[in-house]
């Protein structure tokens, strides 16, 4: 594999293209016209503009992709997440031109990509269940019923569904018919399919996930856990490897299950199996996503490995580099995701130009990001400027480390999730480990927290407009001496 396309955009491209350059595998990014000077498109080998700013015109435009993957000779295309990461017909389409996904097949995706035939799929390897009906149903009648005979709360979610589309909590049972229209009509918008599960809604849940890999020898290992249950609208914020609850008996249980649901769809590649976790420490599947995580970089952290680099070796046909005694687990990692958005007006976000944009720097620290400073945040695709790794000896540790790290982050011209993540880093019930995906919810709704958020902002816009005041009188200072030197 000597030339590689990434079909992706933003900091995971820049991330991809790092490894690839690492690896000596020359390099071809693809962009849209909101990406012309992305810095991903500077640092790759070759590049290629592939349409107008949405992706809908862009980077999902598969005829496009391919175009430029046999334009150009590559030998194989990393999609990244998001975007075509997951899309079978386009992993069929590859293997058609010859052209080598570096993903799991076509057939992993389709099994794993519908909730319901993963869980009936896994269901034969003994891997545990959220209690409920494992196939789709559209009766209003027949879910309540469904509903009564698990116990409310439950949750309707829609099969194909992702990121929480789809998906609607009911408490009542007076409340079924009308959350489950909102939750077939979200998912027939968002997928364009509206089949739709009952299952009960597990009580003070954390969101615990097992990264996997797979080699096509039949090899299949576990990297340990991430905790990932800071959410808003169900998508995580802030995730960390390992969890603080977890004990190594249970981490052995989770990461054989989670191996199981590799094993289950004959998997290869980079992979993530999703569970939930109840106050009991009983864990449940929820399903598993067939690509690499946004968070994979506390994964890499803790267990030195370059995800991507193995991705590459699987793809090529080389066998995984380590056995499961051999992966080790050091310290801890901590991430925050650097989203444009408004954390006191419900996580809004909050599109601008990067007015100021200067990056922390220790040897403890890492960042993937995707912008440099004056440039602005396209409106078109995810929110996310950057994430913010930290590595402590221990979660103390990395949690203090990534306090000062959020300290010494600059930005301004918009408004971002870093105080949101700094308010996360100091309070007790996170730091106690005494938490669940409720944390929003239950700690940050009150006026109390949202006031002194404010203050806090206001007092970093007042630092960094001092900073660039006393950068202006500097600079006027040079210039005068300059003329009094001539």
């Amino acid at each position: 594999m000597k030339k590689v396309l990434v079909a992706n955009r933003g900091e995971i491209a820049r991330r991809v293209i790092r490894t690839l350059n690492r690896m000596n595998i020359k390099s071809v990014a693809v962009y849209s016209e909101a990406d012309k000077d992305a810095p991903f498109v500077h640092e790759a080998h070759e590049a290629v503009h592939i349409g107008p700013a949405p992706s809908a015109e862009s980077y999902l435009v598969q005829d496009k992709i391919i175009k430029a993957a046999k334009d150009l000779g590559v030998d194989g295309i990393h999609p990244g997440y998001g975007f075509l990461s997951e899309n079978a017909s386009f992993a069929e389409r590859l293997k058609k031109e010859g052209i080598t996904l570096i993903g799991p097949s076509a057939d992993a995706m389709k099994v794993m990509g519908d909730k319901l035939s993963a869980k009936q799929r896994v269901k034969e390897y003994d891997v545990p269940l959220v209690p409920g009906i494992d196939e789709a149903v559209k009766d209003v009648e027949k879910a309540t019923e469904i509903a009564k005979q698990i116990g409310f709360p439950v949750l309707i979610k829609a099969s194909a569904g992702g990121g929480g589309k789809g998906m609607r909590l009911v408490e009542r049972v007076e409340d079924m018919q009308e959350q489950m229209q909102l939750a077939q009509s979200e998912a027939r918008s968002s997928f364009g399919d509206d089949a739709v599960f009952v299952e009960k809604f597990v009580t003070k849940p954390r969101h615990i996930e097992i990264q996997v890999f797979a080699d096509n020898h039949g090899n299949v290992i576990h990297l340990h856990e991430r905790e990932c249950s800071i959410q808003r609208r169900h998508q995580k914020v802030i995730e960390e490897a390992p969890s603080a609850v977890l004990t190594p008996e249970l981490r052995h249980k989770m990461g054989e299950s989670a191996c199981n649901v590799a094993k289950a769809c004959n998997y290869s590649g980079a992979g993530t199996v999703e569970f939930l976790l109840d106050a009991d420490h009983n864990f449940y599947f929820l399903e598993m996503n067939t690509r690499l995580q946004v968070e994979h970089p506390v994964t890499e952290e803790i267990t030195g490995l370059d995800l991507v680099e193995w991705q590459v070796r699987v793809a090529r046909g080389e066998k995984l580099p380590i056995s499961q005694e051999e992966v080790q687990l050091n310290g801890h990692a901590m991430e925050v995701r650097v989203y444009a958005e408004d954390a006191l007006n419900n996580f809004t976000p909050d599109i601008g130009t990067l007015q100021r944009y200067q990056k922390p720097v220790a040897d403890y620290i890492r960042i993937d990001d995707a912008f440099e400073e004056g440039m602005e945040i396209p409106i078109y695709y995810d929110p996310m400027i950057a994430k913010l790794v930290t590595w402590g000896r221990n979660r103390e540790e990395a949690i203090d480390r990534m306090i000062k790290a959020i300290d010494h982050y600059e930005i301004s011209g918009l408004r971002t999730t870093l105080d949101f993540g700094k308010y996360v880093m100091k309070h007790p019930a996170f730091r106690s480990g005494d938490f669940d995906t409720n944390f929003i919810k239950h700690y940050f709704e009150d006026p109390k927290v949202m006031n002194e958020a404010q203050e806090g902002e206001k007092r970093a816009l007042a630092a960094s407009i001092d900073k660039i005041w006393d950068g202006i009188i500097e600079r006027k200072n040079e210039e005068y001496a300059s003329k009094q030197i001539d």
